[in-house]
């Protein structure tokens, strides 16, 4: 590599951990002082809100990376711009291709990086902070526990009202067993309750119906106490337990999902994809920020930092809007999370284009 690579390589990785460091603690402040009320009421141990702490600064850093990545480029972009070192750069025959590819391989570090947390630090960062969250803070899980319809093998499916996770109690459960496609027994009860010590589901007001080939036989109960092959997490599945899981455990959560008719799946599916469109994300907005700030303007640096900052929002916008429609709705998740990286690339491919110019 020639002087020139590693001095703009050199300002876009320091610049960006620079930005990292000054907002990082801000978000750990401002989150602190929220929450400091009720950590100091349930008395937490100061090494849970370290690790709380520590795992609320991946899991934020994560979240904004490419923001973070954006507002750095365009920064340090812009100062080289006022001080028309991009025009001698140019000026002494480097194209405006050459010029751009020291930010590619700084991209490149930073995609790198940008997969290891999401595959691997992230998940657990989100599992400890949501995890301390509940414990703590909120005291509840962030579940979905209305209207649960799953298919936990290849033979029962259940079904509940609701459940409560403080209790452990659901209203309005039913079982159906097949075999060979038909239905061969049917449990419900009007509540149904774990007891966590036991490993056992106390059902209140049993009734099994045992479809047979002429006459069914009833089995009813006041109370019964039983087994089941499913776990109490398939009775409350955790909103955010996508985020929790490494990929190669959320390939196969989903899979397991998808068999059991989860109607939660486009949100599993959206935890997916956004683990491979961030990294991309990492180079479209690399390549808008060297564009829009590689040309000195009359306003300065703040011209380009406020241009930037709007775009930003607009990125924000779109990955929520989308991101929304997909897990709340039959909204293809892939097209979710790559339609923001399609539209911006559009405008990447625009903006470089005149940049050349």
């Amino acid at each position: 590599m020639k002087i020139l690579d590693w001095y703009i390589l050199k300002r876009y990785l320091l610049t960006f951990a620079v930005m990292l460091l000054l907002f990082i603690p801000i978000g750990i402040t401002v989150h602190l002082a929220e929450k400091i009320g009720k950590i100091l009421e349930n008395n937490v141990p100061f090494g849970e809100v370290m690790q709380y702490l520590l795992d609320f600064t991946i899991y934020f850093a994560h979240l904004l990376f490419p923001l973070f990545l954006f507002l750095s480029v365009i920064w340090f972009t812009s100062k080289l711009a006022n001080n028309t070192e991009i025009v001698a750069f140019l000026s002494s025959g480097v194209s405006f291709s050459r010029f751009l590819r020291p930010y590619l391989i700084g991209g490149v570090i930073v995609a790198l990086l940008s997969i290891v947390l999401g595959l691997y630090l992230a998940p657990n960062a989100s599992k400890g902070f949501n995890n301390f969250k509940y414990k703590y803070l909120s005291g509840k899980k962030d579940t979905n526990n209305t209207n649960v319809l799953k298919q936990i093998n290849d033979k029962d499916i259940i079904y509940v009202t609701s459940f409560d996770t403080k209790n452990n109690t659901g209203v309005n459960f039913t079982l159906e067993h097949f075999e060979a496609g038909k239905m061969t027994y049917k449990i419900s009860a009007s509540n149904i309750r774990y007891l966590e010590e036991d490993s056992v589901y106390i059902l209140r007001n049993y009734f099994k119906r045992t479809i047979g080939e002429n006459d069914d036989v009833l089995d009813i109960q006041r109370r019964k106490d039983t087994i089941f092959s499913f776990d109490l997490e398939d009775l409350t599945p955790e909103s955010y337990i996508a985020e929790t899981l490494r990929y190669g455990e959320l390939v196969r959560f989903i899979d397991r999902e998808e068999k059991r008719g989860s109607k939660h799946i486009g949100r599993y599916k959206l935890a997916k994809y956004q683990k491979w469109s961030l990294p991309v994300s990492v180079f479209i907005l690399t390549i808008i920020a060297v564009a829009v700030s590689s040309r000195k303007r009359r306003g300065g640096m703040g011209v380009n930092l406020a241009f930037g900052i709007c775009i930003a929002m607009i990125f924000v916008f779109f990955d929520k809007i989308f991101g929304t429609l997909a897990s709340q709705s039959d909204f293809s998740p892939l097209l979710a999370v790559w339609f923001p990286n399609i539209i911006f690339g559009v405008l990447a491919i625009f903006l470089l284009r005149n940049a050349k110019r």
